[in-house]
């Protein structure tokens, strides 16, 4: 094998594996992952060879056009196939058989063509096993979920053991040449050999197209067409030492998918089919448009639990009384409040009164409500450099030792919303009462509400 051909076949092998762990890494993105397909699958093949090849160029044997021809020859073996992607897979490829070509006409002289002078030849190849990279290109039917059409292209290195024979009668008859049993391992440098082996060895490329016919979920027909360049001059026996040699093959398989009939098979996978049939399938229609319905329900609740007339945060959709008054203090149901007038000295005056910061049940933290109130009272407090009172207070759920943690926890949470809205610390005294004075009956929420309380006294 010479420098140049390893070069170009070292270069085809690392394209090969560029392309297929590239295509890896997509499918897992595409795919999610293969481990829901089936990947793995054998096929046996069977076909003739041709001496020649679709791009033209001759053989050692046979250079002068019009004078040798063509001879099929019998040609077949197995295939086992790991599957990447729908895109890409890698095959291990065997077969065996003969390649055939022999002279038309009798009257040439084949010794100005050959060494041997022999009008025809045959190649017995014991053994040829190549690694493929195989290119999923399309498939027809696309828009359903059978795919049965798969076309595809390959292209490989492989190892094969041959052994030519050259016959002086172009009906391969008396023999000419045959190095069977002499050959060795310097067939790769000078042709004078003298070995013991019944072939030759020598590095070829696989280069071919295909189509699949999916039959079942197990079973598909495979068809293909490969043209084989090898690193051999003697192909088909001595010649011109300057030509390397080269043959095609058309074949027909069956290939037989591996693993669960519960999971697709993965060369036969479409993203684009499958996207297809899921948009196109009445039931999957139905049930967008379900689901486009309750969404629609979905933002018209939201909608209604966001709508609050009267700003007393409580939705209008729980509100039982819709339209309080700015400011007013209400319960959970959107109720207002009525608190009653201090009294000073048993007379009731509105003069300085604050309404009290109401609470939530077991809750110590202002209700945005409050923070107007409590804006106004730092202000006059500021003003007017005067201190102000804080007692805070609780219903009696829960035990008393209890509730007056609570009610203390009430007034320092006024205390320090004044302290952070600038009145010094000194200027306000917090106390807690727990469930002292209440100002309306524990019996009822509504009076528990009420007694929930930070009163405020300047």
């Amino acid at each position: 094998m010479n420098y140049s051909t390893i070069k170009k076949t070292a270069v085809a092998a690392s394209l090969v594996a560029a392309l297929g762990f590239a295509d890896v890494a997509q499918a897992q993105t595409v795919f999610g992952g293969r481990s829901q397909y089936r990947t793995w699958s054998i096929g046996v093949q069977g076909g003739i060879t041709t001496p020649n090849a679709l791009v033209g160029g001759s053989n050692n044997f046979g250079q002068k056009v019009g004078y040798f021809q063509n001879k099929v020859g019998e040609y077949y073996g197995l295939t086992v196939r790991k599957q990447f992607s729908h895109l890409f897979g890698l095959e291990l490829e065997g077969n065996r058989g003969k390649i055939k070509t022999f002279n038309k006409n009798d009257k040439v002289e084949s010794t100005k063509w050959l060494a041997a002078g022999a009008k025809s030849a045959e190649t017995e190849v014991n053994w040829a096993a190549s690694l493929n990279g195989v290119f999923q290109l399309g498939t027809i039917d696309f828009l359903r979920r059978e795919n049965s059409v798969n076309f595809y292209a390959k292209v490989g290195l492989g190892v094969m053991a041959s052994n030519p024979v050259q016959f002086a009668n172009n009906d391969f008859t008396g023999t000419s040449y045959s190095n069977k049993g002499k050959w060795g391992e310097e067939i790769f440098g000078d042709r004078e050999l003298v070995g013991d082996r019944d072939f030759k060895l020598a590095a070829y490329v696989p280069v071919g197209v295909g189509a699949k016919f999916k039959l079942s979920e197990v079973v598909a027909l495979n068809l293909g067409y490969t043209m084989n360049f090898t690193d051999d001059n003697m192909l088909f026996g001595p010649g011109r030492s300057d030509v390397k040699g080269k043959f095609s093959n058309v074949y027909g398989g069956l290939e037989f998918t591996l693993g669960s009939r519960d999971k697709q098979n993965l060369t036969f996978a479409n993203p684009v089919a499958t996207m297809y049939d899921e948009l196109k399938d009445p039931s999957l229609r139905n049930e967008v448009e379900a689901l486009k319905q309750r969404v629609s329900t979905l933002e018209s609740t939201v909608s209604a639990l966001n709508t609050d007339s009267d700003g007393d945060g409580v939705s209008d959709k729980f509100d039982k009384e819709p339209n309080s008054p700015a400011g007013a203090v209400v319960d959970g149901s959107g109720r207002q409040i009525k608190f009653p007038e201090p009294v000073v000295n048993n007379v009731t005056s509105s003069n300085g009164y604050v309404a009290p910061i109401q609470f939530e049940f077991d809750s110590s933290v202002l209700k945005t409500q409050s923070y107007a109130t409590l804006d106004k009272v730092a202000k006059e407090v500021r003003d007017n450099n005067s201190s102000v009172t804080l007692d805070g207070y609780a219903s009696a759920e829960g035990s008393e030792a209890y509730n007056l943690s609570l009610s203390k926890d009430r007034a320092n949470a006024v205390k320090q919303y004044l302290v952070n809205a600038g009145v010094a610390s000194s200027k306000i005294t917090a106390n807690g009462y727990g469930e002292a004075n209440p100002v309306a009956s524990n019996a009822t929420e509504e009076g528990r509400v009420q007694n929930r309380r930070v009163e405020i006294k300047k």
